[in-house]
């Protein structure tokens, strides 16, 4: 649970520190989003890149398409979180009650996910090179 502390003082600057720490977030998301955007449509790069060499491209997995929405959809759900979490940390703000993060933040969340992602995919590159 988390540990609430009253507010010492309305200094601008713990606002100003949210609105920075709120648009941290928001570029984490695009980043996420534009990354699996590029993850998505490179399985359609590597046919158009065989296309133009006059190769035979090799049987689509599908995998990019999925790891890609996946990038894509998490993108949309850490901006979305980081969202509510600014509305209500400066709710608590405006009402005088500063709250410490549990120990599942957003960020603990992010780095497991990113984490297992980064494992499922190092797995697909192994199978794939196998063949």
């Amino acid at each position: 649970m988390p540990d609430e502390r009253p507010a010492e003082s309305s200094d601008p600057r713990v606002y100003f520190a949210a609105e920075r720490t709120l648009l941290a977030w928001i570029r984490t998301g695009l980043a996420l989003m534009g990354f699996g955007f590029i993850v998505a449509r490179f399985g359609l790069f590597l046919r158009e890149l065989a296309e133009v060499h006059h190769e035979a491209p090799s049987p689509p997995t599908g995998y990019s398409l999925w790891v890609g929405v996946a990038l894509v959809l998490l993108g949309v759900v850490v901006t979305a979180w980081a969202a509510r979490k600014h509305y209500l940390w400066v709710r608590r703000l405006r009402a005088g009650v500063v709250t410490l993060p549990g120990p599942f933040s957003l960020v603990t969340l992010l780095a497991v996910a990113l984490a297992l992602m980064g494992i499922v995919i190092a797995i697909v590159l192994l199978l794939g090179l196998q063949h």
